[in-house]
């Protein structure tokens, strides 16, 4: 007998399913592993609780850039050039799924992770993502408390952090640098920074305006991409409330700051 030979028949149709079933009646059958530590189940299981929280606001901002509902699966994906950022996905969600690895048309690696979690995409939609987010992307309705947790997994996902130095071109002086640190917000939602811009204005005052970004290779269908951009005064502000000791994040990037600060004798609150 072949797999599946038995669909469609029951013991009234059938005598070997009718067989089958006077076998089984009565028997008890007990788990050898318990639920709880079946590895199945802690990899099919997300833990981190479906409630705002600082864990769950980075989760947000992460899928909000570099992830993705799945239109009609109830899947969630997530995928990003560094590993650790999804390996760290997946630790906050307590998911044991695995990362795999694909090649991108410019040649490099993407690593990724693809789950299915009926409540977990329904309560992402609920705080405000959707399929197809990109161009679509608005706000969100996260707690004041949550904010920066929520900022830093945007700017992990889809900003910059640039910190560079020049020497000025004056030939007064051979040994003048000029330093400039730069926060981006980026996206292809006008709707999206301008609500960041919005909540970064209400909780820290630094104001700024969401700006598109000119392509230099003029094409009818490209679709307009904006930037919202914090300079050094502002980042000053911004970043030790984005990347404070100890919180999950996206270490490259975080880096950048903590050498800004360690060089210029800020110390991390």
């Amino acid at each position: 007998m072949g797999k599946g030979w038995a669909k469609g028949l029951t013991a009234a149709t059938d005598p070997r399913v009718a067989r089958m079933a006077v076998a089984h009646r009565g028997v008890r059958y007990e788990r050898r592993i318990p639920l709880e530590a079946g590895r199945w189940l802690r990899q099919h299981r997300t833990t981190l609780p479906l409630e705002w929280s600082d864990s769950m606001a980075y989760i947000v901002g992460l899928t909000a850039t570099d992830g993705c509902l799945v239109t009609g699966r109830r899947a969630i994906n997530f995928k990003s050039g560094d590993r650790d950022l999804v390996a760290t996905y997946l630790a906050l969600l307590g998911r044991t799924n695995r990362i795999k690895s694909q090649r991108t048309t410019t040649g490099g690696v993407a690593f990724y992770t693809q789950f299915h979690d009926s409540a977990l995409y329904e309560w992402l939609r609920f705080a405000g993502l959707t399929p197809r987010k990109s161009l679509t992307l608005g706000g969100f309705d996260v707690p004041d408390a949550h904010l920066f947790p929520l900022l830093r997994g945007l700017l992990d996902g889809d900003g910059s952090i640039i910190n560079k130095v020049y020497r000025a071109d004056t030939g007064r002086r051979s040994d003048y640098y000029w330093e400039y640190l730069v926060t981006t917000f980026n996206s292809a939602s006008r709707v999206h920074l301008e609500w960041i811009a919005e909540r970064i204005a209400r909780a820290t005052g630094l104001a700024s305006k969401v700006q598109e970004v000119r392509s230099r290779i003029a094409r009818p269908d490209r679709r307009p991409f904006f930037t919202l951009r914090y300079g050094k005064r502002a980042s000053l502000i911004l970043l030790p409330s984005l990347y404070p000791p100890g919180s999950p994040c996206l270490v490259r990037k975080r880096a950048i700051w903590r050498a800004y600060a360690s060089r210029h004798g800020i110390v991390p609150r």
